[in-house]
C-alpha cells in the first residue's frame, strides 16, 4: 500500500501538458500522474538538445525509484488537478478561485486531506479557527 494517492486514471498518464502551474492553491482534488524532471546540465542524458525533460509514472514509488537511480533527476512531483482552490496573492490574503487548473506539487503536500464539499467554505467561514490553514491540514 502506497503512502501517496493513486492516479485518477492510469490510462491518461503521459497525456497531460508539460507546462503547468507550480505549487499553490492549498487544496487538491486528484493526482493525475507522478513526474520526474531530468536536467542535462546536472548529468541527465542529453536527449532533448540540452532541454529539460520528464518521465511519467503511475505511482510515487516508481517515480522515486527512477529518481534515485538516474543522474540529473529531481525528486518526484505530483501533477494534480484542482477543480477549485484557494489563492494567496499576498500573505494572509485568501481568494476562493472556482476554476480548474493543473499544477505540480511536492508529494508531501498530498498528506493534506483531499478537498471535499466543505473544505473551502469552512476555510472562509466567519467562525473558522484563527489559523485557517489548520482546516487545510485536516487539524480543525
Amino acid at each position: 500500500m502506497s503512502e501517496y494517492p493513486s492516479v485518477k486514471d492510469p490510462s491518461l498518464v503521459g497525456t497531460y501538458p508539460a507546462v503547468v502551474g507550480a505549487g499553490g492553491g492549498y487544496v487538491w482534488d486528484d493526482v493525475l500522474e507522478y513526474r520526474v524532471w531530468c536536467h542535462p546540465h546536472d548529468g541527465a542524458p542529453d536527449t532533448e538538445n540540452g532541454d529539460d525533460y520528464y518521465y511519467v509514472f503511475e505511482t510515487y514509488e516508481e517515480a522515486q525509484e527512477f529518481s534515485l537511480e538516474s543522474a540529473g533527476a529531481e525528486e518526484p512531483l505530483a501533477l494534480i488537478l484542482q477543480e477549485e482552490y484557494i489563492e494567496e496573492p499576498e500573505p494572509g490574503e485568501f481568494i476562493h478561485k472556482k476554476e480548474q487548473r493543473l499544477t505540480e506539487w511536492s508529494p508531501k503536500f498530498l498528506s493534506r486531506p483531499r478537498r471535499n464539499e466543505n473544505t473551502i467554505s469552512d476555510f472562509f467561514a466567519p467562525n473558522a479557527p484563527s489559523n485557517r490553514l489548520d482546516i487545510i491540514r485536516g487539524l480543525a
